[in-house]
C-alpha cells in the first residue's frame, strides 16, 4: 500500500493519490479539475500571523466608534454592534442576532480556534478539543461575512452622503484591517495539512485504487478532514465526523429549501425593506425602490451592486440549483465539467446578496434623528434574509456527485498518467 495521501474527490468522488507538493503548488482532480489540496509556505507561522493579527484587530474595532454623521445640527454616531443592536431595539432580534454573528461572534470563534489549534501544531502538542475544533473550521467559513459587511458600510456612506455629512470613526481603520487578516487567514488555513499535523495519516481501505469512484469500491471520502473511509462507518476514523447521509435524501432537501426560499423571495420584494419617517411623511422603501431612489440621485454604481446582489444573484442561484437538481434526478455523461463550475459559482456569490441586509442595518443605526427623519428596517428585510440562508444552505446540502452518476457507468478509464492529480501553481 503506497504511503502517499489518498483523497476521493469531494465533487465527483473520483479516487486520486496525492502527490508530493511544495510551497504554492496544488494538485486538482484529474477527472473534475477540482482544487484538492493547496500547500503554503511555512503554513504554521503564515497563519498564526494573520489569525492574531486579525483578533487584535477586532479588539480595537469594537469599543471605538465606526461611522458618524451630522444632519442640521444633529450628531449620531456608531460602533461596529450597533448595527446589530439597532435591529434588536426595533424589534427585529432574530435579524440583529444574525448580523452579530456574521461580522463579530462566528468571526471571533473562528480566529480564536485557528490560534489555538495552529498553536497545538507548532507547540508539536495534543490539547484537549483539536478534533472539535478542526471540524468546526470548515463549517464556520461560509458565514464569515465581514467583508461582505465592509462592502455594505462603503455602500451606506455613498447613500447617507446625499443627505448629511459621513464621518468615518476611529475604527474604521481597525476593521479594514480586521477583514484583510481575517480572509487571508481562512485563505491560508489548509485543511488537509492541519488534520495530518494534528492526528497523521491513517492507510486508506485495502480494497481502495484510484482511477475508480470510492462509491464503486465500497469507500466514502470524509466531508472534513479527506481521510478514505469504509462506507459501513457511520462516523471518520480519523476525525469522528459524520460521513454524511444518502444522497437521494440530500436532493429532496435541496429541492426543500429552495423551494421555501422562492417562497419567501415574493414577500421580500413586495414588502418594504426600509422605512422612513420625516416631517413631510412616511416613505415606504422596497428593494427595487431602492434600486430606483439610488439612479435618481446619480449613484448608479451603487444601483448596479444592490441590484446584483439583491435580484440576480438570488434568481440565478435559485435558477441554478434548480437547474442542477433536474440533471441529478436524471444525470447524463455530458458537459458534467462545466455544471460543476455552475456549481462552484453558487457557492461563491450566495453569501455576498447579504449586502443590501448590512446596508439596512447600518444606514437604521445611523439615521435615528427624531423629528427630522428616522429609518427603519421593515418586514422585507427578514424574509430576504431568510432567502440568501436558505439558498445558501441549499448549496451545501446538494451532493454535486450525483451529476456524475450516468458518467461512471460511461466514463472511459484513464490512463495511468492521466490518473495522477494535476499540478498548479
Amino acid at each position: 500500500m503506497s504511503s502517499r495521501r489518498w483523497r476521493a474527490c469531494p465533487e465527483c468522488d473520483w479516487v486520486s493519490a496525492l502527490p508530493v507538493l511544495k510551497a504554492g503548488e496544488s494538485a486538482h482532480c484529474p477527472r473534475c479539475e477540482r482544487v484538492l489540496v493547496h500547500r503554503h509556505h511555512a503554513p504554521a507561522q503564515k497563519v498564526l500571523a494573520y489569525a492574531l493579527s486579525a483578533f487584535i484587530m477586532l479588539l480595537l474595532t469594537l469599543p471605538f466608534p465606526l461611522m458618524s454623521f451630522s444632519m442640521a445640527g444633529i450628531f449620531q454616531e456608531i460602533v461596529l454592534v450597533d448595527a446589530a443592536q439597532a435591529m434588536f431595539n426595533n424589534d427585529w432580534p432574530i435579524l440583529g442576532l444574525l448580523i452579530a454573528l456574521t461580522i463579530v461572534i462566528l468571526p471571533g470563534i473562528f480566529l480564536l480556534a485557528v490560534l489555538y489549534l495552529y498553536g497545538a501544531v507548532a507547540r508539536r502538542k495534543t490539547w484537549p478539543g483539536v478534533r472539535l475544533l478542526a471540524r468546526m473550521l470548515s463549517r464556520l467559513k461560509p458565514w464569515l461575512m465581514t467583508d461582505v459587511f465592509l462592502l455594505g458600510v462603503l455602500i451606506s456612506i455613498g447613500k447617507l452622503m446625499n443627505m448629511a455629512h459621513v464621518n468615518l470613526g476611529l475604527s474604521f481603520i481597525a476593521f479594514c484591517l480586521y477583514v484583510l487578516f481575517l480572509v487571508r487567514t481562512v485563505s491560508l488555513v489548509d485543511a488537509d495539512w492541519l488534520w495530518f499535523a494534528l492526528c497523521h495519516e491513517q492507510q486508506p481501505p485495502p480494497q481502495a485504487h484510484t482511477g475508480a469512484t470510492a462509491a464503486s469500491q465500497g469507500i466514502i471520502g470524509c466531508p472534513v478532514c479527506g481521510l478514505l473511509n469504509e462506507q459501513q462507518n457511520h462516523h471518520c476514523l480519523r476525525c469522528e465526523a459524520h460521513l454524511g447521509f444518502h444522497s437521494n435524501f440530500r436532493l429532496q432537501a435541496t429541492w426543500a429549501f429552495l423551494l421555501a426560499s422562492v417562497v419567501l423571495y415574493i414577500p421580500a420584494n413586495l414588502y418594504p425593506m426600509m422605512t422612513t419617517v420625516t416631517i413631510g411623511g412616511t416613505i415606504y422603501s422596497t428593494i427595487l425602490g431602492g434600486v430606483i431612489q439610488l439612479v435618481d440621485t446619480g449613484s448608479y454604481v451603487l444601483a448596479v451592486i444592490i441590484f446584483t446582489a439583491s435580484f440576480v444573484v438570488p434568481i440565478a442561484k435559485i435558477l441554478v440549483l434548480s437547474y442542477l437538481c433536474l440533471l441529478a434526478a436524471r444525470p447524463r455523461p455530458m458537459a458534467t465539467k462545466r455544471r460543476m463550475r455552475l456549481y462552484r459559482i453558487t457557492e461563491i456569490i450566495g453569501r455576498w446578496s447579504m449586502i443590501d441586509l448590512f446596508v439596512v442595518s447600518i444606514t437604521v443605526a445611523l439615521m435615528q434623528a427624531g423629528v427630522i427623519m428616522s429609518i427603519y428596517p421593515g418586514a422585507a428585510a427578514a424574509a430576504f434574509a431568510a432567502v440568501v440562508i436558505l439558498t445558501m444552505i441549499a448549496a451545501m446540502v446538494f451532493d454535486p456527485r450525483l451529476l456524475w452518476a450516468s458518467a461512471d457507468s460511461t466514463y472511459e478509464p484513464l490512463n495511468e498518467q492521466e490518473r495522477q492529480p494535476h499540478y498548479g501553481l
